[in-house]
């Protein structure tokens, strides 16, 4: 397994990570048994990051994750690198109702995200969205506190922008931000990706399939589960899904003059964009991870990501990326 290190003061993991979030929630109904046999293949493949949020699937995910680690061979339960997303408040209902980065909730969300994983670390430690009525300074405050007692080894950030990013830096020392970043999301080009750079603060990249809609398996007449939010996602709507999936079709000639999948294609493009890039994949399915594992062994020459520009250049998505009042939420997006 190829690795890079996130950041200049973050820990060295596999170049591909594993985001587990849809064996649990948001993406229609799911299977226990093959989300543990995901995690055990990517674990034997050396994946080693697995990335996950206390509210994914209200602490479903996490205990997920603690199974699959002990029913693994003691050699890769060891190498396993956890990443946690804290903060969302949920209903019984499953809703979504803010998010809390107050420091005392934050040690609180900590303590029980400990005792469902079943470790005595959480490796990377970040609030899921910055709560606007807590200066970031108070919650990266909270998590350094439980670095400092042992609780945490990494402080990340997930979707802010580089105000905010700069303000946390100034706090305590960053690994990496978690943003979303796909060939059709590239908002962080402009001035988060380079502020980072400059902070010497990592990037994981989540979405670089976005959602599913550039994998190459998405059809415009697919029906989605009524619990899959992507029946609410804007770029997955009418018009905009269709103009999508033609970008999709761009982008598989250039796939298949290369004798790889649209999938790995894009995954690749991400792998290109720097050495401080860790892309998440989603795959909740063996036959997925093996895809996506794939793509570290697909070169992209000048050529080729020319010809990936041409197919689908930047801002050319059509929708947003999350409906309306989620998208009030993210502070990259300020």
């Amino acid at each position: 397994m190829q690795t890079r290190t996130l950041g200049t003061t973050g820990p060295q993991t596999s170049a591909l990570g594993l985001g587990c979030m849809g064996m649990s929630a948001l993406y229609g109904d799911t299977d226990r048994s093959e989300s543990i046999a995901t995690l055990h293949a990517a674990l034997d493949a050396g994946v080693t990051l697995l990335d996950t949020g206390d509210f994914y699937g209200m602490g479903h995910n996490e205990l997920l994750i603690n199974e699959a680690l002990r029913t693994a061979p003691a050699a890769a339960r060891e190498k396993a690198q956890i990443s946690v997303k804290f903060g969302a408040l949920r209903t019984v209902e499953g809703g979504f109702t803010g998010y809390d980065g107050r420091p005392n909730a934050v040690k609180n969300f900590a303590a029980y995200s400990l005792q469902r994983l079943g470790t005595d670390h959480i490796d990377i430690y970040r609030i899921a969205r910055v709560d606007p009525d807590v200066p970031i300074e108070e919650t990266v405050g909270a998590i350094a506190e439980l670095v400092e007692a042992g609780h945490v080894r990494h402080i990340g950030l997930s979707e802010v922008g580089a105000e905010t990013l700069r303000r946390a830096a100034a706090v305590a020392p960053i690994s990496d931000l978690q943003i979303e970043y796909s060939l059709i999301s590239r908002g962080i080009e402009e001035a988060i990706l380079p502020t980072a750079r400059e902070l010497g603060i990592g990037v994981t990249a989540y979405g670089v399939l976005s959602r599913g809609l550039i994998s190459g398996h998405f059809s415009r007449d697919r029906k989605l589960a009524a619990n899959d939010f992507r029946g609410m996602s804007p770029r997955f709507q009418g018009e905009n899904l269709d103009r999508n999936l033609d970008l999709v079709d761009a982008l598989r000639k250039i796939a298949e003059q290369k004798g790889v999948s649209v999938a790995q294609t894009a995954i690749a493009w991400v792998l290109s964009r720097g050495e401080d890039i860790v892309p998440l994949v989603g795959a909740r399915r063996r036959d997925r991870l093996t895809e996506a594992l794939g793509a570290l062994d697909v070169p992209l020459d000048s050529d080729d990501l020319s010809a990936i520009e041409r197919a689908v250049p930047p801002g050319a998505a059509a929708g947003d990326r999350y409906p309306t009042d989620q998208m009030a939420h993210l502070d990259s997006e300020r």
